[in-house]
């Protein structure tokens, strides 16, 4: 490395950081080296001890410890969090800089109730939380906000669909279609980054390929991309992945299998067959998959997903709050009724499912295409421990101690590849011009300290992070200093 400082003229430099082993996001080795910074841009890279400091300069001696592009977190439901509770520390204290929200064919805008929301739009809240009739007023409302990190904002089929059809129950008509589509437009003119569906959910599983490729072609042609939560990830996983594939291909768009997952116990180990199936058709289509570093998965609680083959904790329960943290099967025992029966007592409410093996995890997660999302639910009053746990624990237990991929890869998971894949422009690289989202950590001692038990826990080893050039939040600290905004699409 060189710097490209002009040594003949005083350099504007906000930060320096010295003695920095870079990982510049690519999923290149590290090297040491120092970075610049100057207002929200990486302004130089070079060699240990060539870039000048100037009289305003702050100066970071990181003693060889990590300097990373800011973590990118490819699948969250964050939507309303960052509103409501917009220091984001569960993220920004994992390095994350951008969440990407909207996921599972939920989001904010373009949808408003007069009643309570349909599951599992309810995840993100309450009627009182839908304020948003435009994406317009969302991005609005962020600007306003100033959120802890930045944001790229999917819009939902979920959504769309609930603010344009009369009844859910089947594939919308044309004129349906039609008003989804004005929509589409609306958002992607004022900053959407793509379009997401949940098939799996009954507010959106009334629509059939036809209906999503129709929908997902008009945000193909703003620069969108889609990401889906498939039919099927159990017994019909492959017919999921099929069906996905080809409703992309008919789209002419980039495509995200979210947390991909061979979920229930008669399918692990499938991913031995999924995995090829994916490889396979991304040599001819952009194909992306995101996943996160458990093997337990966290929605509403469900009839159809109510099982004694597997362990499942209720992370939250509008009828029973005082069963929230406990397990469904001793719920069960101390009512003296069946799971169904107990499971029906506690809805509304929402589940850790133990549904998957532990190999098939650590398959998905090696496998070159992933993209790291936390997929935490942050509103549950016991949430998955992912919400506070993801990016340090990928980091810390999956390539430090089981050595499943270097920390290059793991660090290019979260940041190169997925800006490339959402299309966040200048952002999840260390590179002159690049936006200055950068985290500091340790690769000795990064590590998620997040339980099933005791999730809210921060993670040890990340020391600084920088949101758009800003140092934004160090290690200790329980306060924020704001500088996210809207990003991805149109919004830069």
């Amino acid at each position: 490395m060189t710097s490209t400082t002009d040594e003949t003229t005083p350099p504007r430099h906000d930060h320096i950081f010295r003695n920095a082993l870079i990982y510049d996001g690519s999923n290149d080795g590290p090297l040491p080296g120092e970075v610049a910074i100057a207002g929200e841009r990486i302004v130089a890279i070079a060699d240990q001890g060539t870039i000048p400091a100037g009289p305003a300069t702050r100066e970071h001696d990181l003693k060889g410890k990590a300097l990373a592009p800011g973590f990118i977190d490819s699948h969250t439901h964050d939507d309303r969090i960052v509103l409501d509770s917009p220091d984001m520390l569960p993220k920004i204290s994992q390095g994350v800089t951008t969440v990407v929200a909207g996921n599972c064919g939920i989001s904010l805008a373009p949808v408003t109730f007069d009643g309570p929301p349909p599951a599992p739009l309810n995840l993100l809240g309450g009627k009182e939380a839908y304020q948003f009739p435009t994406f317009a007023d969302y991005a609005r409302a962020i600007a306003e906000t100033t959120p802890g990190v930045n944001v790229a904002a999917l819009v939902g089929h979920s959504s769309l669909r609930l603010a344009t059809m009369s009844d859910i129950g089947g594939k919308a008509d044309a004129s349906e279609i039609a008003a989804m589509l004005d929509r589409v437009d609306e958002a992607m003119e004022n900053g959407a980054a793509g379009f997401s569906t949940g098939l799996f959910y009954p507010t959106n599983a009334g629509a059939d390929a036809d209906e999503v490729s129709q929908v997902a072609a008009r945000f193909s042609a703003h620069g969108g991309v889609y990401a889906t939560h498939m039919r099927d990830e159990m017994d019909h996983v492959l017919d999921s992945i099929a069906e996905s594939v080809d409703t992309a291909a008919r789209a002419g768009i980039q495509l995200v299998i979210s947390h991909h997952k061979c979920a229930g116990v008669s399918n692990w180990g499938r991913t031995r067959e999924t995995l090829p199936v994916i490889e396979k058709a991304a040599a001819g289509q952009p194909i992306g998959i995101d996943a996160y570093p458990y093997a337990a998965g966290s929605t509403n609680l469900r009839a159809d997903l109510v099982t004694d083959t597997y362990r499942i904790m209720i992370s939250w329960s509008e009828p029973h709050p005082e069963m929230t943290g406990r397990d469904l099967a001793d719920i069960a025992t101390e009512w003296g009724v069946d799971l169904d029966e107990a499971a029906r007592r506690l809805d509304p409410a929402g589940a850790i499912y133990f549904q998957m093996d532990e190999d098939d995890v650590r398959r998905v997660l090696a496998f070159p295409l992933t993209m790291i999302g936390s997929d935490g639910l942050p509103h549950d009053k016991h949430p998955h421990p992912r919400l506070w746990g993801t990016f340090p624990r990928v980091i810390g237990h999956y390539a430090r101690e089981l050595g499943l991929f270097p920390i290059e890869t793991a660090v290019h998971k979260m940041t190169g590849l997925t800006a490339k894949t959402f299309n966040l422009k200048d952002r999840g690289r260390i590179a002159e011009g690049c936006f200055a989202d950068l985290v500091i950590f340790d690769p000795a001692t990064v590590i998620d300290r997040a339980t099933y038990e005791d999730p809210l826990q921060f993670s040890a080893g990340i020391e600084k992070v920088f949101v758009n050039g800003r140092l934004s939040w160090e290690a200790g600290a329980t306060t924020v200093h704001r500088n996210g905004r809207l990003v991805g699409g149109r919004a830069g």
